[in-house]
């Protein structure tokens, strides 16, 4: 009997979209086509404006002088939001080649200067930046879920970061940092069961929606 295919851990979130939009900024409602063959699970018009709204406070609206690294770029909603509301420079990564194609071809739509599109693997670009000596404000972490990139990725992020910089990190479980249930306590304490990869980071807000956990992170 021939053996059932296990599904893709990148597997999309249920149902639509097939595009989201840029929420704010320049290019404000600008539709991003999702290539759903691919299995990309874009972060939600919703979640992506609350975010947004959670890095704008803690920059002071600042974002001309932010440069942000955008590490499993994807539909690109992450690091485009963050070019359409004037970033100074936004880095894309990803390793898959009709994606990067995606991206460059919005890039050249939008005619967006600021950003740059790099095809590597996500993990090895974030070493090769920490090798160079490279920092940023803000990352955005948007990586397959079940599988361990944020374990990954972290500790990599914590040497990328410029002082008081940000990360943007989203999973499909809560990041186990305290016992509390408030799922938006900000200044739950970092206890000796958090696990070491978590340690550094503090949690400066996090919410769900559906099954989409996300948290909003800076260096102790």
């Amino acid at each position: 009997m021939q053996k059932k295919k296990s599904a893709p851990s990148h597997a999309r979130r249920p149902g639509p979209p097939q595009q989201v939009r840029i929420i704010g900024g320049t290019w404000k409602r600008t539709p991003l086509p999702v290539l759903d063959a691919l299995g990309l699970r874009p972060t939600p018009d919703r979640v992506r404006e609350t975010v947004f709204n959670w890095i704008n406070h803690q920059m002071a609206g600042d974002w001309d002088r932010a440069d942000c690294l955008d590490l499993f770029a994807g539909s690109g909603a992450l690091g485009f939001e963050a070019a359409s509301r004037g970033a100074r420079a936004v880095t894309m990564i990803d390793a898959v080649g009709p994606v990067v194609r995606q991206l460059e071809l919005i890039k050249d739509k939008l005619k967006a200067d600021n950003v740059r599109i790099l095809r590597a693997d996500a993990l090895a670009a974030a070493r090769d930046f920490v090798q160079r000596g490279q920092r940023f404000d803000v990352i955005f972490l948007d990586p397959p879920y079940q599988q361990d990139f944020l374990v990954q990725a972290l500790p990599l992020c914590a040497q990328l970061l410029n002082e008081g910089g940000l990360v943007y990190a989203e999973s499909g479980e809560r990041l186990p940092f305290a016992t509390t249930d408030d799922a938006a306590d900000a200044d739950a304490d970092v206890g000796d069961d958090v696990p070491a990869w978590l340690q550094p980071w503090q949690l400066v807000r996090a919410d769900k929606a559906g099954m989409v956990h996300y948290h909003l992170l800076k260096l102790h």
